[in-house]
Formats: C-alpha cells, sequence, structure tokens
C-alpha cells in the first residue's frame, strides 16, 4: 500500500496551492488528486458527527477512503498531499499524522500573518463566506481576535512549537512565503531536496495558482457565489435555454467583470499597524523558534 511520504501542513493564503502545481510537475512526484483532503484534521475513528457526503466529491472520512487517493501511484520515489488546515488543527493533526503516518516529513509555508489576514479578508468577499457578516479586519482583531479564524490563523509559534516537540525537528522544513515570492525556483529545488528527488527538475514557476480578487458590487457577488432562490430561480431558467458549459461560461464571464485588483479593497497604514502590533510577540517568539530573521514582518 502507498502511503504519502511528505505532506504540506500549511498555511493558508501562503502559496500552497501553487507550489502543491509544482510539485505535480515533477515525473518523480505523485500528489493527491484532491487538495486538501483534511483527513489528519479530525480523529475520524472516533468522531460521532460525521456529515455525509455533497455533491460529486466523496468526503475523506476514512482511511480506506485517504488511501484510495493514493490507489494510481506507479514508479514515483516521493508521494504527498497538501492540506494547510494542518497546520491550524495542529494538535489532532500532529496526533493523526503520527497513528497513520509516523515517519512523513512536512513543509510548513509562513507568511506575514499581516498579509495572510489581508488575504483571507479578500477571499471571504469573493467567495461570498459568511455573507453580510464579514467583519474589517481592525473590528476582528478589536473584538474577535479569540474567535476569528481569519486572526488566528496567522498565530504560528504554538503550532510550530508543537510539531517540533513531537516530531523529530528535521522532519519539519519551514518555507517563508518571501522567499518564495522572491525565487520560486529556489525554494522548489529546497523542497526538491528535502523529499528526496531530482532538484535539478525546474517547473513552471511563471504560474500562480491564486491571485486577489474582489468584487465590485458584493451583492451580485453573493448572487452569483452563494446559494439563495433568485440564484436558484435564473439556473432553472437557463437550464431549458442552454447547456452546462455555456451556463458555466456565462457566469464566469459575469463574476471576471465584477471583480478589481485588491487595489479596490487596500489594507490601510492603520489596519496594518494594528495587526502587526496584535501579531508582534508571536512574530518575536517564531524568529527565534525557526532561527530566521522576521524583522522585516514588523516593519
Amino acid at each position: 500500500m502507498k502511503l504519502p511520504t511528505f505532506l504540506i501542513i500549511g498555511v493558508q493564503k501562503a502559496g500552497t496551492t501553487s507550489v502543491y502545481g509544482y510539485l505535480k510537475e515533477h515525473p518523480q512526484v505523485y500528489m493527491s488528486p484532491i487538495k486538501e483532503t483534511n483527513f489528519f484534521a479530525t480523529d475520524w475513528e472516533n468522531n460521532t458527527e460525521k456529515k455525509p457526503d455533497t455533491g460529486t466529491r466523496k468526503r475523506i472520512n476514512s482511511w480506506e477512503r485517504y488511501c484510495e487517493l493514493f490507489m494510481n501511484v506507479k514508479d514515483e520515489i516521493a508521494i504527498g498531499e497538501a492540506s494547510p488546515n494542518y497546520l491550524v488543527n495542529y494538535k489532532t493533526s500532529s496526533e493523526m499524522i503520527q497513528r497513520y503516518v509516523p515517519d512523513v516529513k512536512m513543509i510548513a509555508i509562513l507568511r506575514n500573518p499581516v498579509d495572510r489576514a489581508y488575504s483571507d479578508y479578500l477571499m471571504h468577499l469573493r467567495d461570498g463566506i459568511n455573507v453580510g457578516k464579514v467583519r474589517s479586519l481592525s473590528e476582528q482583531v478589536k473584538f474577535r481576535a479569540d474567535s476569528s479564524s481569519t486572526i488566528k490563523k496567522g498565530l504560528y509559534y504554538s503550532p510550530i512549537k508543537h510539531y517540533f516537540d513531537s516530531f523529530d525537528r528535521e522532519k519539519l522544513k519551514i518555507i517563508l512565503h518571501d522567499d518564495l515570492t522572491k525565487d520560486s525556483l529556489k525554494v522548489m529545488q529546497e523542497i526538491y531536496r528535502f523529499i528526496g528527488v531530482d532538484d535539478t527538475f525546474n517547473p513552471d514557476t511563471s504560474k500562480r495558482s491564486q491571485s486577489a480578487a474582489v468584487p465590485k458590487n458584493q451583492t451580485l457577488n453573493n448572487l452569483l457565489k452563494t446559494k439563495n432562490p433568485v440564484r436558484t430561480a435564473i439556473s432553472s431558467t437557463l437550464r431549458v435555454l442552454m447547456p452546462l458549459e455555456m451556463r458555466q461560461k456565462l457566469r464566469s464571464s459575469i463574476i471576471k467583470l465584477n471583480s478589481a485588483g485588491k487595489e479596490l479593497k487596500p489594507l490601510s497604514s492603520e489596519e496594518r499597524q494594528l495587526l502587526t502590533e496584535f501579531y508582534r510577540e508571536d512574530i518575536l517568539k517564531l524568529q527565534d523558534l525557526i532561527d530566521r530573521d522576521l524583522s522585516s514582518w514588523l516593519e
């Protein structure tokens, strides 16, 4: 039975999707066909609230289903998957990883937590997540810092220390998003060496899997991105008039026309300062832990 030899454990909005794509390009690497399986983020054996499958995608909620993801491995040297929630749910995830794949190597990509939070905030607006309930970053820091996932995901020290304490330190490679942005090829070659494949392979690092987009009209965006009676009625009408592919192209075109760059919703200097002060202590502890200069994150 083929099982992962490495995992990308985090962090969200730090380039994990791009790295997942670069790894898939390597002929000696097999990546799970599903990104973000999140299998190790939950103790499924003791979970009494198993949710049913939705749509066409099966929930990876059993060891059998997880193993099925790697049934097509042939002669690849490194086998991996990428689930950023493994860093967020670090206590459960580390225990599950030790239980099922104790010898696996792990990669954590860390981004300036202020920029990460800002990118996460824009994603919530873009995807219509928590419609009508998305508070500004300032409000989240001031009033919901203990409960806001957008804010809490940028506190890296405790999760990284927990993984260092739970596994041999050499099994966890820390990558900084700053380095990935400056020289993607160099970073990918470091990762290739870490997982034990040919590090002379050159992936197409000109490709970026995700870019920030902000809806010009949030109401229209919510109609297009979320389940609602208006969208259901329009879909039912269009289903009679045009095939699925044409409907999807039409929807994508409208979403594109309604999208602009992040300059439409910039992070103010006041918000940046507020977030930086919130993360300051955690950043200082993290830089000592991983022995990297993170002073640029505090500027």
